[in-house]
């Protein structure tokens, strides 16, 4: 028990690493791993229920961990990518060793990574959707900037389900799920 114990306390590490691409956008607030992991897996989620020919379980496994190897390498946005390599392989290998349901983790690490199994095509949507609708936030909140950053997300998208939810997303407005413009309510509150 001592050894997930200590596996526990390592995935509460992506709580205090921050995503470190939003350095890089003007006026962007930045999240952690644990934040952007949290919102992903509902996405993921919600994918797989809108796709009939995924094992949702699996798709919600791999989104929940997919970026746990950060918590030994930090977050390498698409700057650092360009001259730091990390080998994820022996990162997960080492996270899962000696874990009861070590070879499972490290199964799910390895098919998000490698993204040929429509559960991890359909995983790396969720990841990318996530990523959108943060851009879309931030956009809404006026970090213009993040307008550029938009068209290669869209081109990272493989499924029709993730390229429809991604028009949704940009002809949305980060406030629709709670500010109904069309209501008095605005106007006089709960007062009667």
């Amino acid at each position: 028990m001592d050894r997930v114990t200590n596996f526990l306390f390592e995935v509460g590490m992506l709580k205090r690493i921050p995503r470190s691409g939003w350095h890089f956008l003007p006026g962007a607030e930045g999240e952690s791993v644990a934040d952007h992991s949290f919102r992903m897996t509902v996405i993921a989620w919600t994918l797989a229920r809108l796709d009939p020919r995924v094992d949702p379980n699996r798709v919600i496994e791999m989104a929940l961990f997919h970026d746990l190897p950060e918590t030994r390498t930090g977050d390498l946005n698409y700057v650092h990518q360009k001259y730091a390599k990390v080998d994820e392989a022996a990162v997960a290998r080492h996270q899962t060793e000696d874990l009861p349901f070590g070879a499972d983790l490290e199964g799910l690490i390895t098919e998000y990574r490698e993204g040929v199994t429509p559960e991890a095509i359909v995983a790396h949507d969720a990841d990318q959707l996530e990523m959108l609708l943060s851009l879309k936030e931030r956009l809404d909140g006026g970090a213009k900037a993040a307008e550029e950053w938009v068209p290669f997300v869209l081109k990272r998208l493989k499924t029709d389900t993730a390229k429809e939810m991604a028009e949704r997303i940009l002809s949305s407005h980060t406030h629709n799920w709670w500010f109904d413009r069309d209501s008095d309510w605005w106007v006089r509150g709960g007062k009667e």
